[in-house]
Order: structure tokens, then C-alpha cells, then sequence
């Protein structure tokens, strides 16, 4: 992977009265929204290493921790607010158990780790809690979310959560996402996305148009994230027989229909080997969403898959957002990763924004800190 020089974001001012550290980081979309809102964000922390140089890299001023919050106690979590601030403890435990796409969910090795997040917040007692999740975290959480909030709620928080459409909050992406915020000063609201309803959303066009055009297998010379994997010729003819602009494979001819296509059971799943509208919001980013077989992830007009730089735009970060050491050869399947499980900045900064004004004037000069 080839070094770029690209435009980093500015650091957060040193000053903000609130002190944050997100939990179950990743790549850092949740911290670098909340730093967009001027919240001061110390540490980033997750299990997984290949997250450290995505994180650091584009988050100044926040320290990344490989730590495996289910082997923390809460003294080493506390530690780590700065001393007088207003603290906001966030995060997104992995939704993997949740996920409606996940089989044997009840089982999952990550399905404690929301519980993990409730022990922190009953042991610190933070002045603020966002947690941010899959909708079916509500449906099949097989009582974990409704722990969660209960424990909130006996710990003195005001709460509310809703399912939010992140095209609202600017997205261009149409992901659905379970919110909740918690305040132990004063009710709080989730906030409503800024679009609104009567608002045009932002668009695969806006997100991505502007990028270099790419053939199957080629290869951005200024951005390698920015490549296209290389169709096999079956896969080529397909998406050359797709029209463009949402274009589907129900438009093939019967020679390129895959066998579990032409069952009556298959005949709905549509989307598959589709081709994504220019002048729509993308489908929900999953962590195979470089595939074309994996969902509607096939380019508007060009015949191949996106790519990991236009699934991040679509995720809303920055074209400047670097994921992989330049020295090191890019491992596809966990940037993909990175990109699929993050919170998308833009949702994070609109949230981030909604917790700076629920404090108010009154609320800093009362919890200044020296």
C-alpha cells in the first residue's frame, strides 16, 4: 500500500469541558464524530489490534488501548477521564449477537459484552452514557438491552433511545441504528437528523462520484483503498448484463441466473448482484459489502464491486481517513471489517452535537474543571 498525503482533521481543542472514552472503538468513527462535535475524547479502547493504526491515525490526542474490557475492572476505565470534566463514557459493543443476520446468536462469543458496558457504568457512574447498537438489539437481545437500561435508570440516568435512519443525520446510506443516551443531569432526548423527512438525503453520487472511474481488478495509482476487486468472467458478464442505475439479476438472461435464484425461495433476495442508484442513499455497509454477490454492492454504472474507500464515504468518513499502514501490505478483509462494523462519524457528530447542547451554559461553569 502506497503512502498519500491527505488533509487531517484538526484536533479537538484542549478545553472542552467534556471527557469522553469510547468503548469497543474500532476504527474510531464514534470518536472521530464526537471530536467534529468539540468533545474531548481520551482513549479509545478494543480488542482488536489491527484497529490501532486506523484509530491513532486519524483521532489526535486520543490514546488507543488493546484492552479486553471483559477482563477490566472499573478503576482502570475511571482512571482514564480527565479529572473535573463533565464525563461521557460511549461506545458500541460488537452487535454480531444482535444481528439479524447472525445464526445461534444466544451463543456468541461477544454477547456479554453490552453487560460489560452496564458494569462500567454502574461502577463509574458517568454524567453521560451513548450506546449505539443494531435495531434487533431491542427484539433479541433476549433481555441484555432491557438490563442495560434498567441499570441506567437505577443509577440516577434520564434515558431515551429510538431506532434512527442514518440518512437523516446526513449518512448517504440507508442503515438503520438502535441510539440511546443517558444523562444523569437532566432529560435528554435523542435528537432528531437534521434532513428530516422533507429534506433530500445525501446520495451515492454526492458520496462517491467524484472518484476516479475504475475497471474490474484495476487499481486507484493515488488511493489503494480505492480498488476494485477482480471479477471472475462469469461475475464480469453478469454485472455487464445489470443495467445501470439499480439494475438487479432479474434482468439477466437465463444463462447467467445463479440455480438458487431461479428457486421460488430466492426469487425475493433482489438486491443480490445489484447495482446501488446514484441518486439514492447506498444500502446498509456490511463488512463483505466489496463483494458483489453480497448484497446491492455493485457500482452505479461501472462494472465491478465499490471499494473500500467508496464504502467508507458511504459510511460518511472523510476521504482523508486512512485505515492501513502505508508500509504494510492492506489486508482487504480487515479494513472491510472496519468499515462495515463503524459507527458512521456523521451520525456520531450529530449525536456528539446533541449532548454538547443538552449541558448548556449553566452546566459547564457549574462542573468547570481547572
Amino acid at each position: 500500500m502506497r503512502a498519500t498525503k491527505r488533509r487531517r482533521s484538526a484536533a479537538v481543542s484542549r478545553d472542552s469541558f467534556l471527557s469522553a472514552v469510547d468503548l469497543f472503538c474500532g476504527a474510531g468513527g464514534l470518536t472521530h464524530g464526537l471530536m467534529q462535535a468539540g468533545i474531548k475524547v481520551e482513549a479509545g479502547i478494543d480488542v482488536d489490534p489491527q484497529a490501532e493504526y486506523a484509530y491513532r491515525s486519524n483521532n489526535p490526542g486520543a490514546v488507543f488501548l488493546q484492552w479486553d474490557l471483559g477482563s477490566k475492572n472499573c478503576r482502570s476505565i475511571a482512571q482514564l477521564f480527565r479529572p473535573g470534566a463533565i464525563r461521557l463514557m460511549a461506545g458500541c459493543a460488537p452487535c454480531q449477537p444482535f444481528s439479524k443476520l447472525t445464526n445461534g446468536a444466544g451463543t456468541h462469543e461477544a454477547w456479554d459484552l453490552l453487560d460489560n458496558f452496564g458494569r462500567f457504568v454502574r461502577g463509574i457512574l458517568p454524567d453521560l452514557v451513548m450506546m449505539e447498537n443494531v435495531p434487533e438489539l431491542a427484539d433479541r437481545g433476549e433481555g441484555v438491552f432491557g438490563r442495560f437500561v434498567n441499570t441506567l435508570r437505577r443509577c440516577g440516568y434520564y434515558t431515551d433511545w429510538r431506532v434512527v435512519r442514518c440518512e437523516e443525520y446526513g449518512v448517504p446510506q440507508a442503515r438503520r441504528r438502535l441510539v440511546l443516551l443517558g444523562s444523569r443531569i437532566g432529560e435528554i432526548t435523542v435528537p432528531e437528523g437534521s434532513n428530516g423527512l422533507r429534506s433530500q438525503p445525501r446520495t451515492v453520487r454526492q458520496a462517491i462520484g467524484a472518484l476516479k472511474p475504475l475497471a474490474s481488478g484495476q487499481e486507484d495509482p493515488g488511493d489503494s483503498l480505492h480498488a476494485a476487486v477482480r471479477l471472475t468472467s462469469q461475475n464480469l458478464r453478469r454485472i455487464r448484463a445489470t443495467p445501470h442505475d439499480g439494475g438487479t439479476w432479474k434482468h439477466w438472461p437465463k444463462s447467467l441466473v445463479l440455480p438458487c435464484h431461479r428457486r421460488a425461495t430466492g426469487r425475493s433476495y433482489s438486491s443480490i448482484y445489484g447495482r446501488m442508484w446514484w441518486d439514492r442513499p447506498a444500502p446498509t455497509m456490511t463488512t463483505l459489502c466489496t463483494g458483489l454477490g453480497n448484497g446491492r454492492f455493485g457500482h452505479p454504472e461501472q462494472d465491478r464491486a465499490i471499494t473500500l474507500r467508496e464504502a467508507a464515504l458511504l459510511q460518511s468518513f472523510p476521504r482523508a481517513y486512512e485505515f492501513w499502514p502505508p508500509e504494510e501490505t492492506l489486508n482487504r478483509k480487515a479494513v472491510g471489517r472496519m468499515i462495515g462494523n463503524a459507527v458512521p462519524p456523521r451520525l456520531a457528530r450529530a449525536l456528539g452535537e446533541a449532548l454538547v447542547s443538552h449541558l448548556g451554559r449553566r452546566t459547564i461553569s457549574a462542573r468547570a474543571w481547572g
